[in-house]
């Protein structure tokens, strides 16, 4: 089948169907992109398992090079040149986070125009720069500057990364393979924080192993990712159909001709009513997504429970929970704080497990009410341990109950975090329409970063002017008010075809909606979905 040719309505059953159900003013256009996906009921084989593995690197490298800044925070010492104080140690942290949302706007200009390999190719060589120039730090300016070029590439990694596996990935599996993503950077923070706890004791400077250690995985990823093909939406976009049946044959090696070719017309008619992605101007693909209702209610969804996700205060936990600890009173700060990288990768895996099983607003609903009650705990906790405003240091030797319990409260947040919205914001990419998919998650990223900005570099501020008890009430409201949009506005679109998604959000935020296509469609997992060997 010669498919760098568009067969005509003709000869070609698939698409003279389309003609006639186009004349039809009742299309149902969600329940035809979900036969025209009619693939998804196939096996799927190792291949897209192993690619998501591959470019979870991308996720290792996101968390590792976030994780380490904790434990270099209290080893750093005088390194630098003299002892970093408050407002450089929330400098050099929050200038990964703007490099981040440089890079994933980067990624975001470039994902259409040049597929997504490119950008993650990019994105690893800025890891490795960034990681020499740090670890050959001698002034608190080579250090920051260091901490922003490995925020290009994590802005370009966390962008790009769940867009390529979301697009590869077969609709069954596609909320455990983005989770998979997830849980690599939980696993990177986790490697992070305890190499930097054992490096703690080197006496001398072994912080800087700790920086430099974190260009190998970049290498590998940059080698590996040879082996890895374009995205077939990507493909498709471009005009590019036969590569792109060659890639869905190695996805779906027991799919037919006419599977494939009716998935690739799926994948045009959601690009029916637009310019290919190649030839649009990124200008005119963000006037699409701010002037199309359905398209800004997608977008905004999956941008809200981002914000959510950071806003909650998550990654002051991570940025500085040896510092935290140490001002709770834990003499071993380094080693207490792994607890919290500990924990974000167990809870991920738990997550890994329920996303698709569950779904993606129960699991929400849950897991952000349940945050919200732990920063409360930790509020209560706080009004019990005297700390000196200014200095940040516990003014008792003894703190007994109210340490304990902040230890407590804060590894439950994390288990509810990570099992929660820490995955389920990423897999946010699978609402937003093929068409503007690229700068959706540019957008959905860029509010990562934004929002993590505020975070990072107001922190120890607000310890000081909210007090502890009130900078950790401010992040339970976030939590809560993160809960209540999800209740009313979140739909549930798990097991659904990208192409179908579009139609939750034609006519509102689409609760409703998905409420009634999860009920018709809840025999659909019972499908032969056997992973194939050896592809």
């Amino acid at each position: 089948m010669d498919l760098d040719r568009k067969p005509s309505h003709d000869d070609d059953p698939v698409k003279h169907g389309l003609e006639e159900i186009e004349n039809i003013k009742s299309l149902d256009q969600g329940n035809l992109q979900t036969e025209l996906s009619g693939i998804e009921s196939t096996a799927a084989s190792k291949a897209a398992w192993l690619i998501s593995i591959v470019v979870s690197i991308g996720g290792f490298l996101f968390g590792y090079d976030t994780g380490y800044i904790s434990s270099v925070l209290v080893t750093i010492d005088k390194s630098l040149g003299h002892i970093l104080s408050s407002s450089e140690q929330e400098m050099v942290t929050s200038l990964t986070s703007g490099g981040a949302l440089v890079g994933a706007v980067g990624a975001g200009l470039t994902a259409d125009r040049f597929g997504r390999r490119w950008p993650i190719w990019g994105a690893c060589l800025l890891f490795v720069i960034g990681s020499v120039i740090q670890t050959c730090a001698y002034s608190v300016a080579q250090f920051a500057a260091g901490r922003f070029v490995v925020g290009l590439g994590v802005g370009g990694a966390a962008m790009i990364v769940p867009l390529y596996i979301g697009e590869l990935a077969p609709a069954k599996y596609r909320g455990r393979m983005v989770a998979f993503n997830n849980m690599s950077v939980t696993f990177g923070q986790l490697v992070a924080s305890s190499i930097g706890a054992g490096f703690a004791q080197v006496k001398g400077e072994g912080w800087r192993a700790t920086v430099g250690i974190g260009a190998a995985p970049a290498i590998l990823l940059a080698g590996l990712l040879l082996l890895c093909p374009e995205s077939p939406r990507q493909l498709v976009s471009h005009g590019k159909l036969e590569a792109a049946d060659a890639v869905l044959l190695r996805i779906y090696p027991t799919s037919t001709d006419e599977q494939r070719q009716a998935k690739i017309t799926s994948i045009e008619l959601s690009l029916q009513d637009s310019a290919t992605m190649a030839d649009e101007s990124i200008w005119s693909t963000l006037k699409k997504v701010f002037t199309t209702p359905s398209t800004g209610r997608a977008v905004l969804t999956a941008c809200v429970v981002m914000a959510i996700s950071q806003l909650s205060g998550f990654n002051t936990l991570m940025y500085y929970a040896s510092t935290l600890f140490s001002i709770v009173g834990f003499a071993n700060s380094t080693a207490v704080g792994i607890t919290v990288s500990g924990t974000n990768f167990v809870f991920s895996i738990v997550n890994l497990v329920l996303v698709d099983k569950f779904g993606r607003r129960k699991i929400l609903m849950v897991t952000i009410l349940g945050m919200s009650f732990c920063m409360i705990v930790t509020l209560v906790a706080f009004l019990h341990i005297p700390v000196n405003l200014d200095t940040l240091a516990v003014e008792s030797s003894t703190i007994g109950w109210p340490a304990a319990l902040v230890l407590a409260s804060v590894i439950l947040y994390v288990a509810f975090y990570s099992s929660g919205v820490a995955t389920i914001a990423w897999i946010g990419t699978e609402l937003i329409p093929l068409e503007v998919r690229a700068v959706g998650t540019m957008l959905n990223t860029v509010t990562c970063w934004g929002c993590n900005i505020i975070i990072s570099s107001t922190y120890l501020s607000m310890m000081k002017t909210w007090t502890p008890s009130g900078t950790f009430g401010f992040y339970g409201a976030m939590c809560f008010l993160g809960w209540l949009f999800v209740a009313f506005f979140f739909p549930e679109c798990k097991g659904m075809p990208l192409e179908a998604i579009r139609e939750v959000f034609a006519n509102g935020f689409g609760v409703g909606y998905s409420k009634k296509w999860q009920k018709e469609h809840k025999d659909d997992d019972k499908v032969e979905t056997t992973m194939v060997i050896g592809h």
